[in-house]
């Protein structure tokens, strides 16, 4: 539908930094001839950015068309340069740029737009409509045809003042050149420009300018929070109106880029927390000293500098280069033998009295930030970070630095307890196992071990995986002066270090009670005695123990007794299985215990699969490995060596379930072999 003008103006401006002023004046006019003045902040923006376009970056006459209808204004800026639409059009431009916005604007804020080309020239047109359901809001405007008299201060506060709506949707330069374009249609001075120092060592820059400054002859410094400071200038024959007009826009230009300082601060605060969580959580779950020490300088490079490195204390007085990144990987080299050289007076600056704060003194050859890593009252390395290839370390960035290399500090003394704690926990672990297996003719020993919470490496073969708490199960197995076979395994109470206490006594007692000849009934009954004695509660332990004697036909004769513990396999060489034994009292609990010797007798071939409930109890969500699983892992493994025994048996009780044991895991295997 076509709507009749209410307005229009036709114009030709010449290519000089005026023109855009009288565009913004043609388009002025127009809108508040046709009660259009709601649209004043969107049609002006977009007219100077195409009308800066055509007279400054085209450098030709341009042609300037405003019409507006009852719903909305219609403009469109023609200039011409030959050829097509240049895409650079469509680039961000730099912050000191007057224009160069171009097309992005118009996209942004016409309600539509197009483009016409020839080969003598190009035509940009946009149109911006009136929000129907929002009813008109004119506003005040001064007179801006040719001779008017002092500008009305009131109206031009009006004029001056950026919409919030549009506010929010522009970028702070362009806020500001909006802003000065605003004052230089007030006041229609030859030139002006916006001058601002941040106060981060990047200096004085023009954000936003017009006309030639060269000949300033008002001068209004922007009302900024230390350390940034900045001026308007304006050039030209200055009018008794400027310097308040100008100290109104330096006050508005201020207002905009405390607001996007203010922002901009904020976003890279919550930046750098979400990044510090982040590296913080990653570092936490690393146990492994090596790898978080790999980690840390990946954390780092890039955001934080172009290489660092993390230099540990070892067992000398010195450091050393544990690890290290570069962004360039060439430069890797040259690094590391900068690195190893910085390594002694690293290592003298953290016991000099010559630097305060966090940060030491940065070697000669290195450029950038070194910072101690200490953690519960010691330093356990250094910490350094290169520099930005353009700029040094902000103080921001510093304090990141610190931050990070306390936590990573802390991560690496946590990794390293880990690793002393779980050298400690496999050393007691080895200490409560038999360092080796009897090797006797007619008779084959074979065990697993596996602690809750670990889980054995691919490729690691049987044997015991030591986790970081010392599991309370064990098994043992010795040749007697007799030449009879003692073998137990069992089950303490508890895990830890005290379980380890109670399972080094029970394994003892009953090794030196067998050597000694006792017979089980009675090695049974004085361990109990011995348990009952130990201070605390629930010293108490379940037992499956056997003495194994061989027969002349080849066979084993096992005389068998359980103190509360899971009855053993009998495994038949044909495949048979039958679970044997009589249950007994567990030992450490009450003062009389009642213990049921059984015979069971081993053919050749045949074996005897004791374990501990960690098998049977294994959980996959509700259900539970139990006896029916070890009856068919067993049966299969018949025939097969008591090695082959133990580790099927275990292999199935793993892939059982995904997630790591709950509970300790020990398997012992006694097979009578041919002679």
């Amino acid at each position: 539908m076509t709507y009749p003008e209410r307005a229009a103006r036709r114009l030709r401006l010449p290519a000089d930094d005026r023109s855009p002023a009288a565009a913004r004046a043609a388009v002025r006019a127009v809108l508040a001839e046709a009660g259009l003045t709601e649209l004043l902040d969107e049609t002006l923006l977009l007219t100077t950015e195409l009308a800066t376009n055509g007279v400054v970056h085209a450098g030709t006459d341009i042609n300037l068309t405003v019409a507006a209808d009852p719903i909305g204004v219609r403009v469109t800026v023609t200039d011409y340069r030959s050829g097509g639409i240049d895409p650079l059009d469509t680039a961000m431009p730099e912050v000191t740029a007057e224009g160069g916005r171009g097309l992005l604007l118009v996209d942004r804020f016409a309600s539509s737009w197009g483009t016409t080309h020839d080969a003598t020239g190009k035509s940009i047109w946009f149109r911006i409509d009136r929000d129907p359901d929002k009813p008109p809001a004119p506003r005040p405007l001064p007179d801006a045809g040719e001779g008017e008299s002092a500008p009305d201060l009131n109206q031009l506060a009006a004029l001056l003042t950026v919409a919030p709506a549009l506010q929010s949707r522009l970028p702070v330069d362009q806020i500001v050149t909006e802003l000065l374009a605003r004052c230089h249609d007030a006041t229609a001075a030859e030139g002006g420009a916006i001058e601002y120092d941040g106060g981060d060592g990047t200096g004085t820059q023009i954000i936003a300018k017009f006309g030639d400054v060269a000949a300033v002859s008002v001068t209004v410094p922007l009302p900024l929070t230390a350390p940034a400071n900045g001026r308007l200038l304006l050039a030209g024959e200055p009018k008794p109106s400027w310097r308040p007009l100008a100290e109104l826009v330096a006050e508005r230009v201020a207002l905009a880029v405390q607001i996007d300082r203010m922002r901009t601060d904020e976003q890279r605060r919550s930046g750098w927390l979400t990044y510090l969580a982040e590296a913080g959580e990653l570092l936490a779950h690393s146990l492994e000293e090596h790898l978080t020490v790999a980690l840390i300088p990946q954390l780092i490079v890039p955001q934080l500098g172009r290489w660092a490195a993390v230099h540990l204390t070892g067992d000398g007085a010195g450091l050393r280069l544990a690890a290290m990144t570069h962004v360039e990987e060439a430069e890797l080299e040259h690094l590391r033998r900068r690195l190893e050289d910085a390594a002694p007076p690293l290592s003298a600056a953290l016991t000099s009295d010559g630097w305060t704060g966090m940060e030491l003194p940065v070697p000669r050859g290195l450029d950038g930030i070194a910072v101690p890593l200490s953690a519960r009252g010691a330093t356990i390395g250094v910490l350094t970070v290169g520099r930005h290839a353009e700029r040094n370390h902000s103080s921001e960035e510093r304090a990141v630095v610190a931050d990070l290399a306390k936590r990573s500090a802390l991560a690496l003394d946590n990794a390293r307890i880990h690793a002393e704690r779980q050298a400690v926990a496999h050393e007691l672990q080895a200490a409560l196992m038999p360092g080796s297996l009897p090797d006797v003719t007619g008779i084959s020993f074979a065990a697993e071990y596996l602690p809750a919470t670990a889980r054995r490496l691919p490729g690691s073969g049987p044997g015991p995986v030591a986790g970081t708490e010392v599991g309370g199960d064990f098994y043992d197995a010795t040749e007697l002066p007799d030449h009879r076979l003692w073998v137990a395994i069992g089950d303490v109470c508890g895990k830890g270090a005290q379980a380890a206490a109670v399972t080094g006594v029970v394994r003892d007692v009953l090794r030196v009670m067998a050597r000694d000849g006792r017979p089980l009934p009675r090695a049974l009954e004085l361990l109990n005695a011995t348990l009952l004695e130990q201070p605390g509660d629930l010293r108490y332990a379940t037992i499956a123990s056997a003495l194994l004697d061989r027969g002349s036909d080849g066979s084993v004769n096992a005389t068998l007794c359980l103190s509360g513990h899971e009855r053993p396999l009998l495994l038949r060489a044909e495949g048979g299985i039958e679970w044997v034994g009589r249950e007994g009292t567990a030992v450490g609990l009450f003062p009389d215990v009642k213990v049921n010797p059984e015979e069971v007798r081993l053919d050749i071939g045949d074996a005897l699969v004791f374990f501990t409930d960690g098998v049977t109890e294994r959980r996959d969500g509700d259900a539970m490995f139990g006896h029916e699983r070890i009856e068919r892992a067993v049966r299969g493994a018949s025939g097969k060596s008591a090695r082959q025994i133990a580790t099927g048996l275990l292999e199935a009780v793993e892939a059982f379930s995904p997630e790591s044991p709950r509970d300790d895991i020990a398997i012992l295997v006694v097979r009578c072999d041919p002679i």
